[in-house]
This record gives structure tokens, sequence and C-alpha cells, in this order.
């Protein structure tokens, strides 16, 4: 995903805020920051930064309210309730598994999407031309890398026969796609794969794949 052009979007959705409402300022815009992330996330800056350069300003003319769920995918669909009950104005949701609790808990606060795989696939919006609905953003291609990836490793360790692939269970659909394209790759390449699986840190120390 390009900054500048996940800016750009973000940009032309503050932009679209209705004029009467605009020219009621200061009135103070709000922006739901929902990510599975950590408030370490360098990610989540982007929006942030970005929007200051176009003229929006933390704390003069818009607000960030941030919610994150610290690497636990299942509270993304109530902290999207959360930034829903706040009245924010719009929703910045990272990944596929934010971006779908955004769109649950609201059809009408616009949504903008980022890191998302495949939005058309999860469901979150219609077309990439005519996205339809409240969500917006930018859409990756990193299903169709995990193939590459497989077969840029078999090209430099050619004799290897077995590979293991690192997956969340929690973040479901992304994982799921991984998944599938992967292990597609591994048989046309005559690879065995070990899946591995991991919500946490703490699931490395504990020797807790499956």
């Amino acid at each position: 995903m390009r900054r500048r052009e996940f800016i750009t979007i973000l940009g032309g959705v503050t932009a679209a805020w209705p004029l009467a409402v605009r020219a009621q300022q200061p009135a103070m815009r709000v922006i739901g920051i929902l990510s599975p992330d950590t408030p370490a996330s360098p990610f989540v800056e982007a929006p942030r930064v970005g929007l200051q350069e176009l003229g929006y300003v933390d704390g003069r003319n818009v607000r960030y309210e941030y919610r994150w769920a610290e690497g636990n995918f299942e509270r993304l669909p109530d902290l999207a309730v959360e930034l829903v009950g706040l009245k924010v104005d719009v929703i910045v949701a990272f990944v596929t598994a934010a971006s779908l609790a955004a769109r649950e808990a609201t059809t009408t606060i616009p949504i903008v999407m980022a890191f998302v795989n495949d939005p058309i696939g999860a469901g979150l919006i219609a077309s990439l031309a005519h996205p339809g609905g409240n969500v917006t953003g930018t859409a990756g291609v990193t299903a169709i890398l995990f193939a590459k990836q497989l077969e840029l490793l078999k090209e430099i360790m050619p004799n290897a026969k077995r590979f293991a692939v690192l997956s969340n269970p929690a973040n479901v659909v992304f994982q799921a796609q991984q998944v599938r394209e992967i292990t597609a790759a591994a048989r046309s390449l005559g690879i065995e794969l070990q899946l591995l699986e991991a919500r946490t840190p703490n699931d490395f120390e504990a020797g807790g794949h499956r």
C-alpha cells in the first residue's frame, strides 16, 4: 500500500463531509482508528501525519479516537461498536478483520480500509471500480504473492522438501487466504508444508503451535 494513495483516499473522505458542517468551523471532526495492533505500531501514524499535511491538525480541527485490540482480534467487534457509539465522523480500519468489524458496526459512517488483501472476496465492497456502501480504501495484492514467495524459497533451496508456514488463526479471513494460496503452490512444487499457528508472542515461548 502506498502511503500517499491511502492519505489521498482519506483526505477525499474528509473533504466529502457536508459543506454546511465544515462551514461551522472550528467544529472538531473526529476520526476513529481501529487496529488489531498496539499503540507502538508505526502504521497508524500515517493518517495523522498525512492529514496534517492537508491542514487537519490534531487538537485544532480534528481529534483522533484510537481503539487497539493489542493482538486480540476477537476484541475488534466491540471496539468498532465503541467508535460508532462515540459518533466519529470516519473510521480508519487496519486489516481485513478490523474493516469487517467496522462494517458490521455501521452502515452509515464512512470506513476507510487499509492493508486489506481481498476486499471483494471478504465482502467489504462490490467491486474496485464501484465499492458501494460505506467502505472505501486500498486493496493489497499479498494473496497472489504467497505462491511467489514459496517459489523463490524453492529456487534458493532446491533440495528442500518441507517448509513451515506460520499464521495467526485469530485473523480468520486473511490467514485462510494465505493458507489456501500457499497450499496450492506447495502441491504444484511438490513441497510438504508444516502449518503452525500462533496468536500471541507467548505461543512462541510455550511452544503452543499446532
